[in-house]
This record gives structure tokens, C-alpha cells and sequence, in this order.
């Protein structure tokens, strides 16, 4: 992965640009910084990935609007880079997982994450059906006071709600601690709020939450007998038998 500084030592006008904060990321460079006098986020992408800074660029510019997601500022074509306003708030994968936050307050976080995913999906929705976020996973989420913000939209695509759905509950199962019967009953809380408040239906979720599971193995390989054998009961038994020991 290239360093954040690479690009500020050797572009003229991010010269006087001043890190803050360098974010992981899977594929591309991503940093928190003051870029003329101000906070930004700056979003470089690797060489051969235009088109996905060009589609994160077209989601964040036609929802800003309407949806809590970043501004952005600017498109760097020349250089491959996003610049993008700046979210203050907590990682929604780290509040779900800390275990001095009440289950109470937990279950208002996946409300809150229920009716993002409604408004996303209502604002890109057309006649020919759905734009999804894509990469819905928790660490592309930030709460601040209440509010629950989405980041990283570079595999935002044409498909189903129920896609966005799978991806977030196998990411929320499969952090650490993994499968606990606290995360199953989150799991389930988003799905009925979302079935709840949306004007379309989602279809049965097993089969795809257990795919979903099935893809983190590329993330998670030392974790891939546990998310295997949760994908297979999940799809065989369902999401609410499949909490219980086996």
C-alpha cells in the first residue's frame, strides 16, 4: 500500500497538506487531513481503479443531498484522487463490539443502520431497480451523536437490497467476539426494521448471509473453518437456529 505522504511530497498541490489520520484500507490509500486549512479526507486510488474513484465520486455527488454520506470536494483525475469532507464520529464495528455498550443502545445503532440503508436504496432506486451500496460492511459506517453516516463507495453497483443486508449481518457475525447470541439477535433486529419501514421486500436473507459469510474467508483465512460452518447452518437451518451451539 502506498503512503499518503508519497503523494503529498511529490504533488505540488497537496504540498502544504498536513496528516491527521491514515484509515486501512483493502485496495486504495485513504487519509485524514488538513488540506487548505481545512479537514478533509484525501482518497488516492491505485493506478488501474479510475473507475472506481469516478463511481464513488458519481454516488457521493447525486446523494450528498439527501443521505448522510461525505461531500466532496474535488475530483482529481490527474492524480487519482478523491478529496472528500470529513466525518467525526466513532467506527460503527468498534461500538457494536465494545462490551461496556448496553445491548439497548446497540439495538438503536442497528435501527439507525436499518434506516440508512432504506434511504440509500429509496434515493438510487429507478424503474429498472436497485443501486446498491456495495461493501456494506460495519467499518464503512460512523456514528456521531445519534447520526449514522456511510463511507467508501467505490463498489457501489446495480443489485439488491437483500446484497447490502447479507454483507452488513456477515459482518457483524464475523468480528470478533464472533456468532454470539447477542449478535444473532442484532442480526435479526436490522432485518425486521428494515422489512418494516422499506416499500419492497427482501426475500428470504439465509442463503445470501451465508455467501456472505463464505466471502470473508478472503479477509478472515485463519477464521475460515468457523465461517464455514456458520455459513453452511445458516443456510440450512436459518439465521435464528443457527445461533445455538452445534
Amino acid at each position: 500500500m502506498r503512503e499518503i505522504q508519497t503523494l503529498i511530497d511529490n504533488v505540488e498541490k497537496y504540498k502544504n497538506t498536513l496528516v491527521q489520520k491514515r484509515f486501512d484500507s483493502k485496495k486504495n490509500t485513504v487519509a485524514y487531513v488538513m488540506f487548505k486549512g481545512q479537514p478533509r479526507v484525501l482518497k488516492w486510488f491505485v493506478p488501474g481503479l479510475k473507475q472506481n474513484m469516478d463511481n464513488e465520486y458519481n454516488v457521493l455527488k447525486k446523494g450528498v443531498s439527501d443521505l448522510a454520506i461525505p461531500t466532496p470536494f474535488e475530483r482529481d483525475t490527474e492524480n487519482n484522487v478523491l478529496v472528500m469532507s470529513y466525518i467525526l464520529g466513532h467506527n460503527v464495528c468498534d461500538v457494536l463490539n465494545d462490551s461496556q455498550l448496553s445491548f439497548e443502545e446497540k439495538e438503536k445503532v442497528m435501527h439507525h443502520l436499518a434506516d440508512w440503508f432504506i434511504r440509500f436504496h429509496s434515493h438510487f432506486r429507478t424503474e429498472q431497480g436497485f443501486q446498491i451500496r456495495g461493501d456494506a460492511t460495519l467499518r464503512n459506517f460512523i456514528q456521531n451523536k445519534g447520526h449514522m453516516y456511510g463511507v467508501d463507495f467505490e463498489e457501489s453497483r446495480n443489485g439488491k437490497p437483500i446484497e447490502d443486508l447479507a454483507t452488513l449481518c456477515g459482518s457483524l457475525l464475523s468480528t470478533t467476539p464472533m456468532f454470539t447470541d447477542e449478535k444473532f439477535d442484532l442480526c435479526q433486529i436490522f432485518l425486521d426494521a428494515y422489512r418494516n419501514q422499506a416499500a419492497w421486500g427482501i426475500g428470504s436473507m439465509s442463503a445470501e448471509i451465508s455467501y456472505a459469510l463464505l466471502e470473508r474467508i478472503q479477509w478472515r483465512p485463519a477464521d475460515e473453518e468457523l465461517l464455514r460452518k456458520y455459513a453452511t447452518r445458516i443456510r440450512t437451518k436459518g439465521l435464528q437456529i443457527a445461533r445455538h451451539n452445534f
